[in-house]
């Protein structure tokens, strides 16, 4: 917790950014080992349908990707 004190506020907004680019890609890489026959872009749209949910996820992508 100290070093976090200590890092200015662009710092940690840059560790911010670095940590939800850990996690997202965390999380691509739990679908990949789920659907190993998935290409990027099913990859991707998988993963946006978690963050979005059901209902957003239909406004924004509609039918590319029945999940």
């Amino acid at each position: 917790m100290g070093l976090m004190r200590k890092m200015s506020p662009e710092e940690k907004l840059q560790r911010t950014f670095e940590y939800s680019a850990f996690v997202r890609r965390f999380g691509e890489a739990g679908l990949r080992q789920r659907y190993p026959q998935a290409g990027e872009r099913e990859i991707f749209l998988r993963a946006a349908q978690r963050r979005l949910g059901a209902d957003l996820y239909a406004k924004v992508f509609g039918a590319e990707l029945a999940l």
